[in-house]
């Protein structure tokens, strides 16, 4: 034990006490400074929304608090560069080493990597831990080592190769580290401005972040809602699903833990002969499966954040109607669901699973807008928002994924909804323009008779709209579409039937304008430090079993549906008072201009590119269109292709 070592325990989403393996790690070792950097220019356009930045304020308060009571003090900095405050704390206190556990998204990915190598030069020693997943997404593998792109394959094969269960005790007792560092309060980090503080008193009333409070969200779902969790996680409203989104997003609780509490359920059940319970247990643990490939899609395909996973969507001729957009986000659609959907979404952050899975399928296959565009709104105002689990929601839900919905799939509202709120509870809830109509006509209003409507005092076009467009309508401009799109691929198909446009081999090369990583120069006199382990994060590599191929010239082939008008958003739908266990995305590199997001206002992406390059799915490494700066990640990137490690 090096009882003399002084660490830097450098917190982002595991902000919690037990089984975090950076924090027992430190704690073995000697004095600790913990350390949580907020950094709102590297967060770029897809900074946290307000229920976000509440959920992660309140959790950190709980954290300052814990580490408080085993002896050290929660250092909070608010700074321009990541990189810059670590290397002040690693001044401040002598320290000769900084830990941290894994992240996989393409930003953090980045710039984690760029301040391991710098720390590194500095003569500090950096060592990172899983403390988010059950396998590493460079350990799951087929047999010939590609990548897995269907779900179930890879799911198959990581519970095959799960090891024995490991949890890291919470430490009893933390040594603080001796120094004088700058820290700021809480409230000065910035979380939260005091224009949504009374918005955001309502969300302590049926939410409680922090470790322990998600030790005991979990032990309450376990004992009393897993067992019928394969009949209740259908029925909207209500708490029918385990509602730890947000909990492990911020990693307030140990996937590891969750997985092993209703795995143990799971054998107890098969045991017992208990039918209902084990098949609650195989689904939930489903669900901790897809939020695990999630992670494995966005570390081996970095581009997936802006643009399809498989090939042919990017033909699609989406159509970027901001009148649309804009009544979908008020749920003023016309369609009784969707709109009771997004409007509990817009009051309360908050959605059930099958929900959003409803409002993004019609965003896509019944407006034909961009899937992007939903996906940053679901960041902007989802309560447990989550990169990784978002871009697969929307992929899927857009036909962009190889066990995707189909995408000539298109699902009537109505008929969902009688199939999961047959009462029209919830619709009346979230629609009280409609509370009074029966539910035989609930989710069809324009069908109800005009006695039933005026007894319900519904008045269409007036107090509530009519559909924004029609199912039929709908159906035949999504076939319209596709066939579009299959002819426009086939043309590409035929240009490259001799193999002369250009295909990437690496599936790293595009990973995007994605952190603004500052470029410290490194300080003379100290001795580089080697920073790789057996615990080091990896980054996307060549030999995971891509293709090598040419790649389309820079700019041909493009098509680019233009939105010049920003659309905001400004308190326009003020309403009363799930699985949302995986329904979040990095910064779009293919975006020049940022978008501003605030408390008010979204803005809608000004350009989306479709790419017309042929590649097949293995090989969706990149897009054919240079992105900016990309040149200067890669570099970041391939840099650490030499590296000896294992995992």
């Amino acid at each position: 034990m090096e009882s003399n070592s002084k660490t830097i325990v450098w917190f982002r989403r595991d902000l919690r006490i037990e089984d975090n393996p950076a924090l027992a790690a430190a704690a073995r070792n000697g004095s600790i400074l913990p350390v949580f950097i907020w950094c709102p220019k590297e967060e770029g356009q897809f900074y946290p929304g307000r229920v976000s930045r509440w959920w992660l304020k309140q959790s950190l308060i709980h954290l300052k608090q814990s580490l408080k009571s085993l002896g050290a003090e929660l250092v909070l900095i608010k700074a321009q560069s990541t990189l810059s405050a670590l290397t002040e704390c690693v001044d401040a206190v002598g320290a000769t080493k900084v830990v941290y556990n894994h992240l996989y998204d393409p930003v953090s990915l980045v710039r984690d990597h760029n301040i391991k190598q710098k720390l590194g030069e500095l003569g500090i020693s950096v060592q990172s831990y899983n403390g988010d997943l059950l396998n590493e997404p460079w350990e799951v593998y087929d047999d010939d080592g590609k990548v897995f792109t269907t779900f179930d394959a890879y799911w198959e094969k990581s519970l095959r190769i799960q090891n024995e269960p490991v949890s890291h005790l919470a430490p009893w007792r933390l040594t603080q580290a001796a120094g004088s560092v700058k820290t700021c309060s809480i409230e000065e980090l910035g979380l939260e401005n005091e224009s949504e503080k009374s918005s955001n008193a309502l969300l302590g009333k049926g939410w409680a972040p922090g470790w322990s409070n998600a030790d005991k969200a979990l032990t309450d779902f376990i004992e009393n809602n897993l067992l019928a969790y394969s009949k209740d996680r259908l029925r909207v409203g209500g708490d029918s699903t385990s509602l730890l989104s947000p909990y492990l997003h911020f990693g307030e609780v140990s996937v590891r833990k969750v997985f092993n509490s209703v795995r143990m359920k799971q054998i107890l059940w098969t045991k017992e002969g208990n039918s209902v319970g084990k098949n609650s247990a195989t689904i939930y643990l489903r669900a901790i499966g897809l939020r695990e490939y999630s992670r494995y899609i966005c570390f081996n395909f970095p581009f997936t954040h802006e643009r399809s996973l498989l090939n042919n969507p990017r033909f699609l001729p989406w159509n970027a109607d901001q009148a649309h957009f804009k009544a979908w986000r008020q749920g003023r659609t016309g369609y009784p669901l969707v709109d009771a959907g997004m409007r509990e979404l817009w009051a309360t952050g908050w959605v059930h699973n099958k929900i959003r899975v409803i409002v993004s399928s019609f965003f896509v296959k019944f407006l034909l807008l961009p899937w992007q565009w939903g996906m940053k709104y679901f960041w902007d105002t989802l309560l447990d928002a989550d990169l990784e689990s978002d871009i697969i929601g929307w992929q899927y839900i857009s036909g962009s994924l190889p066990d995707g919905h189909e995408l000539e799939r298109i699902d009537n509202p109505e008929v969902q909804g009688f199939n999961y709120d047959p009462e029209g509870e919830y619709v009346r809830h979230w629609l009280p323009e409609l509370a009074r109509m029966p539910a035989e006509w609930i989710h069809h209003p324009w069908d109800a008779p005009r006695n039933v409507l005026k007894a319900a005092g519904v008045e269409l076009g007036m107090n509530y709209p009519n559909p924004i467009i029609d199912v039929d309508v709908a159906r035949d401009r999504l076939m319209q579409a596709i066939v579009i799109m299959r002819e426009k691929e086939a043309a590409v198909n035929a240009s490259d039937a001799n193999g002369t446009i250009e295909v990437v081999f690496d599936n790293s090369e595009n990973v995007g304008d994605s952190a603004n990583i500052p470029k410290d120069d490194v300080t003379k006199g100290k001795v580089p430090c080697p920073s790789s382990s057996s615990y080091d994060q990896r980054v996307p590599s060549l030999q995971n079993g891509y293709t090598n191929k040419k790649r389309s010239k820079p700019g041909e082939e493009t098509k680019e549906l233009k939105d010049d008008r920003p659309l905001n958003y400004k308190n326009e739908s003020k309403v009363s008072n799930v699985d949302g266990d995986l329904c979040s995305t990095a910064e779009s590199s293919s975006m020049k201009k940022q978008m501003n997001v605030s408390r008010n206002s979204f803005s809608v992406p000004r350009t989306i590119t479709l790419s017309h390059d042929r590649k097949s799915f293995e090989d969706e490494a990149s897009s054919g269109v240079k992105l900016q700066k990309e040149d200067e990640i890669v570099s970041e990137i391939n840099s650490c292709k030499n590296e000896t490690t294992t995992g």
